[in-house]
């Protein structure tokens, strides 16, 4: 078996941040890859088929093992983004208020040797409680979610807007789910202990 060097491609430092607590060795790669979403697809299969082919974007002389991860929340069967504004993170979190929102998280291991290609899906479920807009907006001013999807960081401040958080691995909220990825990386020899 090859002495794989494991490859993150992306370019989130939450995820760089998540995957340094495995403790394990990684490069960092920038994806190169059409995000847009195909005609009536749904959001599981878009994470999925994103993951993929992030992971499988990198081309790399080196044996690898390259993750690819994608993300989306979905609120009442639409896909939201990013806001990139106060303005419209103040709206989002509005529109989530009283509501469970669903992110899905796509991941894919790509071993650039074998040229095999695991992919999973994780879920999980966030609820929010009731959210005045006075409440809404002194959380978007005190933490500035204007690049997280939903409008909220979870491991911040934005524990406070919700009442619950459904799903098995809470690393998956903000965009890697570890769990997984350990098993995934194991298949492959790689193990964290």
């Amino acid at each position: 078996m090859p002495n794989y060097q494991l490859v993150l491609s992306s370019t989130s430092p939450f995820r760089q941040e998540l995957l340094k607590k495995l403790g394990l060795p990684f490069i960092t790669a920038s994806p190169e890859c059409d995000e847009s979403p195909l005609d009536h697809e749904q959001a599981a299969d878009l994470v999925q088929r994103l993951a993929q082919n992030k992971a499988q974007s990198c081309q790399l002389s080196e044996p690898s093992l390259i993750i690819g991860s994608d993300q989306v929340c979905v609120v009442n069967n639409t896909i939201i983004g990013k806001p990139h504004t106060a303005e419209k993170a103040i709206e989002q979190l509005m529109n989530q208020s009283g509501q469970c929102i669903t992110f899905y998280t796509g991941l894919a291991v790509y071993n650039n040797h074998t040229h095999e290609c695991d992919v999973v899906l994780d879920t999980f479920n966030v609820h929010f409680r009731q959210l005045t807009r006075d409440m809404a907006e002194n959380y978007v001013r005190k933490e500035q979610p204007l690049y997280c999807a939903g409008s909220f960081k979870c491991e911040g401040l934005g524990i406070t807007l919700f009442e619950r958080l459904e799903g098995d691995d809470p690393n998956s909220l903000i965009g890697l789910p570890l769990i997984q990825l350990t098993k995934l990386l194991e298949k492959h020899g790689i193990r964290a202990i």
